[in-house]
């Protein structure tokens, strides 16, 4: 399910934007928009404008995708990382009350009303570092009723698209005895009520050692394929446990993680339109490995960054963050975090026909910069766009300072 600004009034404005300085390129040129999408790219576009917006050679960039993020939830795990910092392990986490089945409680004990103002407050914060196109994933509620709560709690008036994720087949809640029980209950019954009530577009599942096989979950994915959704895997986090093969097998848009893969699974990545989404911030947080992206690039799999934003492994929200470690630890190129957090995340959400690029027919998302590129993705926390775009319309602008 999408919520799209473009659907208002405003969309038809003929809007003209002078003197825009593309990535890496010194001449000025002028940005044509119309019904929301880019009509043209070119030097001192003329032509029957209803808005003109001289940036004055500032630098745009096409708005960023965060194409992976729990950003629906209730509580928090403060006291949780506090104990992870102090060498505590997950166990003991656990029995101390922490881990994601707290989570679980505290997003099923939370209200509608909630779960909208949380997520709202947290789309904003997304939107100010220039995102223009967010997906958000259930799977905190491990019960139809508070699974669906999660995906409407989405707020229609968030100013940008939201790509809504099912994850019921995100962990084993306790009313169930094990984790193929539970994964015979999302497929008889939570997937085509996800399906016919249309609250998401996409399916995921966490294939991983103690939760999720790799056998049972092809089953469910394909049983989601079948219904009509988009899949995604959480895919060899922890142990190689066969989430990157189901990916490329049954042509995902996405393996997420991918920190335990072998040459195997690179190669098989390579050869398919699966994208990878690497997720480093999670990585830091949790003191693992951090995926193989040179070798990954290398080979030609086409890689995207995301956060990851969630309250036990990931508890941040900055992009930023993300695009420093992967330079930092995974050695990509700046080139290659833009266009992983650009091109290839729309690629991961199968929108890389109408986003991701900065061209004629596409939508017209796009932040504008005063920062050269050379100061993107590098000082953490600090990382704002000038103005964002959506659709040609303004959403937000960064009055800080003038």
């Amino acid at each position: 399910m999408i919520h799209d600004p473009r659907k208002s009034k405003n969309r038809d404005m003929k809007t003209l934007i002078q003197n825009v300085r593309l990535y890496k390129q010194k001449t000025l040129v002028d940005l044509a928009i119309e019904g929301g999408r880019i009509e043209k790219l070119g030097s001192n576009l003329s032509g029957d404008f209803q808005q003109r917006v001289d940036i004055k050679g500032a630098l745009i960039l096409p708005g960023f995708i965060e194409c992976h993020t729990h950003t629906i939830f209730g509580g928090h795990r403060g006291f949780e990382m506090e104990m992870k910092f102090q060498g505590k392990s997950y166990q003991e986490i656990a029995q101390a009350g922490g881990g994601i089945l707290s989570t679980v409680k505290a997003t099923r004990a939370a209200s509608l009303e909630e779960l909208q103002k949380l997520t709202l407050k947290r789309i904003q914060n997304f939107i100010e570092q220039g995102v223009t196109t967010l997906e958000v994933k259930s799977g905190y509620g491990l019960n139809l009723e508070t699974e669906i709560k999660m995906l409407e709690s989405v707020p229609k008036d968030s100013k940008i698209e939201i790509i809504k994720t099912f994850l019921g087949a995100h962990a084993k809640p306790t009313e169930f005895a094990s984790h193929d029980e539970y994964l015979k209950e999302l497929t008889d019954v939570f997937l085509p009520e996800v399906k016919k009530r249309g609250l998401a577009t996409r399916a995921d599942i966490f294939i991983e050692k103690g939760f999720f096989e790799k056998d049972s979950s092809r089953a469910y994915l394909q049983k989601a394929k079948d219904l009509g959704f988009d899949l995604t895997i959480h895919a060899d986090q922890l142990t190689l446990s066969g989430g990157t093969e189901v990916a490329c097998e049954l042509a995902a848009k996405s393996a997420d993680h991918c920190i335990q893969v072998s040459d195997v699974e690179i190669q098989k990545l390579a050869k398919s339109n699966t994208v990878a989404v690497l997720l480093p911030a999670a990585d830091l947080y949790l003191k693992c490995a951090y995926p193989p992206a040179r070798q990954m690039i290398d080979a030609g799999v086409k890689v995207a960054l995301a956060t990851d934003f969630n309250p036990g492994t990931s508890p941040t929200q900055d992009l930023a963050f993300v695009g420093m470690l992967a330079r930092r630890e995974m050695k990509m190129t700046l080139d290659e975090v833009i266009q992983a957090y650009t091109i290839n995340a729309a690629q991961a959400l199968g929108l890389e026909k109408t986003h991701g690029t900065l061209e004629a027919g596409k939508v017209a998302d796009f932040t504008v910069w005063d920062e050269d590129e050379d100061s993107l993705f590098l000082s953490v926390g600090s990382m704002k766009p000038k103005m964002v775009f959506k659709s040609g319309k303004l959403i937000f602008e960064n009055r800080s300072g003038l």
